[in-house]
């Protein structure tokens, strides 16, 4: 089996999508389509920076959304559509909408439009520089929910993204944030590390942008996807349309359980593991995960040129 996972925050670069904009007219499409559709110049803020306003989250997540949507065009265009290519799809928490974007439930212009309203309502859902979240490395999971019960941090600090064993991201306000990571420290954690994002995602802080999310989603289009995408919250495929709104609803506020999805990719029976999009962050998870999988990152004018070769054999 082979699976196509698409990248979520955090692998956004300046300079990202560029080689592709000027090497196939596909990508150049894609992102012209998505600038027409958010009447902004997003494109430009992703070739040329400045940094600080590509890191903004209402940019950052359409951003990384159109790179991948652009590789799945190229792709397409040479005769590769996305049922021929994987049996299966995931995307890391904002990656879920590409995934289903590429899988056809949405379409380009409703994804950018959602990503856009997404990452407004998550960054304005706590007042800017009140939230944070941190990197707790060599807990596991069960370890960081045990260690938040067992001192006095539940309802200060979440678990927010079980990325890997012993990598988990765990939300809350800056405050509370900073001074759980000497508890951390004191109960196993190798390294704990605050991040620089300004929002605490995936937690009960994001309850009012899921309600945005909640109201916006409704009116939008979807449409069964041509295959399976697997729910960030749910860790399992939704073949109906009121059940993936639902899971992208529960998403914003729910924990990204990326090693269950990992785990359950393995158990399906991926053998290929293909990442679309800027970076290469999920590889690098599912090589400690998953180190069987046979991995490749499709982020550029390059790798895009030797997934072609690939997949023409």
């Amino acid at each position: 089996m082979k699976a196509i996972v698409f990248p979520g925050q955090g692998s956004q670069f300046v300079g990202m999508g560029y080689d592709l904009y000027s090497s196939f007219s596909e990508a150049k499409e894609v992102f012209e389509e998505v600038d027409d559709t958010l009447e902004q110049n997003l494109s430009k803020i992703m070739f040329e920076g400045p940094e600080e306003t590509l890191i903004l989250t209402e940019n950052t997540q359409p951003a990384i959304m159109a790179v991948g949507m652009a590789i799945i065009k190229i792709l397409k265009r040479r005769g590769f559509r996305i049922e021929s290519i994987a049996d299966i799809l995931a995307g890391h928490s904002l990656g879920e909408y590409t995934a289903l974007a590429a899988a056809e439930s949405l379409s380009l212009k409703d994804v950018s439009l959602l990503l856009k309203v997404r990452g407004r309502a998550m960054q304005d859902a706590v007042p800017n520089g009140q939230g944070s979240m941190a990197a707790i490395l060599g807990l596991s999971i069960k370890e960081v929910i045990e260690v938040i019960e067992q001192n006095q941090l539940k309802e200060k600090v979440y678990p927010a993204n079980d990325n890997a064993e012993a990598q988990v991201v765990i939300s809350g306000l800056k405050n509370n944030i900073k001074e759980s990571l000497e508890v951390f420290l004191e109960n196993g954690a190798k390294k704990a590390l605050q991040l620089s994002v300004s929002a605490p995602f995936h937690c009960p802080l994001m309850k009012p942008a899921k309600e945005i999310m909640l109201e916006t989603i409704k009116n939008v289009n979807l449409m069964e996807p041509l295959i399976p995408v697997l729910s960030n919250v749910k860790v399992n495929s939704e073949k109906s349309v009121d059940g993936i709104k639902h899971n992208l609803i529960n998403q914003v506020t729910e924990m990204v359980r990326w090693r269950e999805i990992m785990i359950k990719l393995e158990k399906e029976g991926v053998s290929d593991f293909y990442e679309i999009g800027s970076g290469s962050v999920l590889s690098n998870l599912a090589k400690r995960s998953c180190p069987s999988f046979n991995r490749k990152s499709v982020n550029g004018k390059s790798s895009v040129d030797d997934f072609l070769s690939f997949l023409d054999k």
